[in-house]
C-alpha cells in the first residue's frame, strides 16, 4: 500500500469518526446519516441524510452549520459537505 493510500485511508476513517461523535444527535431526532464518499482530494465529503433527517425541512441547515462545520474544525482539509440523495 502506497504512502497516498494510506494517507486517503486515514482521512476516510477520520471522517467516519467524527460522523460517529455526530450521529447521536441526528439518532435522538429520528434520523441518522452514512458517508457515501470522500473526494479524491479529501476536500469535499458526500453525505446522505436517512430517516427524519432526509426530508427534514432544517437539512441544509443540519448539513452546513452542524455537521460541515464540525467537519471542517476536526478533520483537516475538509471545506464543504455536500448532500446526496
Amino acid at each position: 500500500m502506497s504512502e497516498e493510500t494510506v494517507e486517503i485511508k486515514n482521512h476516510r476513517e477520520a471522517i467516519e469518526e467524527v460522523i460517529d461523535q455526530i450521529r447521536p444527535a441526528l439518532q435522538r431526532d429520528g434520523g441518522d446519516c452514512e458517508l457515501v464518499d470522500v473526494s479524491e482530494d479529501g476536500k469535499i465529503v458526500f453525505l446522505r441524510l436517512k430517516g427524519a433527517c432526509a426530508h427534514c425541512p432544517s437539512a441544509t441547515y443540519t448539513i452546513q452549520y452542524g455537521i460541515e462545520q464540525v467537519l471542517r474544525e476536526m478533520v483537516p482539509g475538509v471545506e464543504r459537505v455536500q448532500q446526496v440523495m
